[in-house]
């Protein structure tokens, strides 16, 4: 039997191997067969095909049947999904469970008193870091815009505009009712004036400026070095660099530039 490379590494989604996602795929041609038909049928090594029939046993995908050669009934894939569906759910919710705990455990503090010291330890040139792909850079971004105590000064294009508001929206909004000062710059065309109007943390200014950087505190600057609109996201390449002496001297020169345009 012959299963396409993509079909297989599409079973990897239920939480298979390439054997068991081969005699899976074998058991359910059939619907019922025995371990050496499967192992024909897969071409999956005989001397491994019952402990991996016996794997997808566990995990609820075949069931046994108890005669002589032993046979194998597959499941309803259907039945499948909701199995992993469910056990998908239940590990979440404990680690999620497991999470919210530590939050209120002397782990936590013990940690975060690690990392002040680290930090604390740390040569200025050291903070400083590249984040690749777009999620990473938008994670980076919003814990930055939720640590801002005062300023918060957002430049960026006119196509990444959309996405970035879809994401940082809710933060900037809760930032400006903190009490920090938010302010955006962004080439203004048909759509960035539609969007700006639902804004609640300030008006959108115009620039002519067609880069992306995110200035907080005047301590911390996160740029991206690449054009968004020729690069797929996940090559997406920003710099985060923690220098209050820079990012005041960087403040400064954008703050004038935009004056004057």
């Amino acid at each position: 039997m012959i299963v396409e490379k993509a079909f297989l590494d599409k079973l990897k989604e239920f939480g298979l191997n390439s054997y068991e996602s081969k005699l899976w795929i074998a058991l359910l041609s059939r619907g019922v067969s025995t371990a050496g038909e499967l192992a024909d049928i897969s071409a999956v090594p005989r001397s491994r095909s019952y402990d991996v029939l016996e794997s997808l046993e566990k995990k609820g995908f075949i069931k046994m049947k108890t005669t002589k050669p032993i046979k194998y009934i597959a499941v309803s894939p259907t039945e499948v999904l909701n199995r992993v569906k469910q056990k998908l759910t239940e590990k979440t919710k404990e680690s999620v469970e497991l999470l919210e705990s530590a939050k209120n455990s002397k782990l936590l503090d013990e940690l975060n008193v690690l990392f002040s010291q680290g930090i604390d330890a740390l040569d200025p040139t050291e903070l400083s870091g590249s984040i690749r792909s777009q999620e990473n850079i938008y994670h980076h971004l919003n814990m930055l815009i939720k640590n801002a105590q005062k300023s918060i000064t957002f430049v960026t294009t006119s196509s990444a505009f959309p996405k970035e508001m879809e994401v940082f929206k809710k933060d900037l909004d809760d930032a400006k009712k903190r009490g920090v000062n938010v302010s955006v710059a962004v080439p203004h065309n048909k759509q960035i004036k539609e969007i700006s109007k639902s804004l609640k943390f300030g008006s959108i200014q115009d620039t002519r400026l067609l880069s992306r950087f995110a200035i907080i505190d005047n301590k911390e600057i996160m740029f991206m070095l690449l054009d968004d609109s020729k690069v797929h996201k996940s090559y997406d390449l920003g710099i985060w660099v923690n220098s209050p002496y820079f990012t005041s001297c960087f403040s400064n020169m954008l703050s004038d530039y935009l004056k004057e345009n």
